[in-house]
């Protein structure tokens, strides 16, 4: 009786679980999410870099300098796709992602200008200094602040930004994107569509070249290879 009456308390969990997964689903966003840097264009022939970044993470800001090097170093032979991942416990992470959001739609050249502003002065939202302040005041000092970086012309966009629930969708997408990508810490890699391991910890420009060569190396033998077949 025991067993029957666990199999259909189970029957039931599983029946309330898929109705509300398909009821609170949405459809696929019209775009790919996460932010391409540079100029680079998609091309299946380069290496793909994603990071997962949270634009107020100690870990994240000590990641870019040597990912960027890396960057400019292999040149066209890699490309970055940025994805956001606010972590909860980083209270003002969902606004300032948001305002990346919302310079990134005005214009993405100014996007990785701004994730750098984040980096460089991100102590002045960490929790403990912005504990005090209302949510609007964090807002209205992330406005002033992506202004001064990128540039007084997108204080209006800002500002009206954080008022379009567009925006904060937007923002959802990237949050939910980069856990259905079983992403659960900052920054954490993939390479060409596989997780490196030790999420949540920089890595290093040597670490980079240790990585990327062997790859590089096993793309130009495959071209020779091609090339004396023909």
């Amino acid at each position: 009786m025991m067993l029957v009456l666990r199999s259909a308390f189970c029957s039931l969990l599983l029946l309330f679980v898929s109705n509300s997964v398909v009821s609170g689903q949405t459809l696929p966003p019209a775009k790919l999410d996460g932010f391409v840097y540079g100029k680079h264009r998609v091309d299946f022939d380069s290496i793909l870099i994603e990071a997962f970044f949270d634009p107020v993470c100690p870990d994240s800001r000590d990641a870019w300098p040597a990912l960027k090097q890396a960057l400019s170093y292999y040149g066209h032979r890699v490309y970055l796709v940025v994805h956001l991942l606010p972590l909860p416990y980083h209270d003002n992470a969902f606004a300032a992602s948001r305002a990346l959001h919302i310079v990134n739609n005005q214009n993405t050249s100014a996007t990785f200008p701004l994730l750098e502003a984040f980096f460089k002065r991100q102590t002045q939202f960490y929790n403990a200094q912005t504990h005090k302040l209302s949510r609007a005041a964090v807002v209205n000092e992330i406005v002033e602040f992506a202004s001064k970086a990128v540039g007084e012309s997108y204080h209006v966009t800002l500002e009206s930004g954080f008022n379009d629930r567009k925006t904060d969708l937007k923002t959802r997408v990237s949050f939910k994107y980069s856990t259905s990508r079983g992403v659960y810490a900052t920054p954490t890699f993939f390479v060409n569509g596989f997780q490196l391991p030790d999420a949540g910890s920089p890595l290093d420009f040597n670490g980079w070249k240790k990585l990327i060569d062997p790859l590089i190396g096993k793309k130009s033998h495959k071209n020779e290879e091609n090339f004396h077949y023909f």
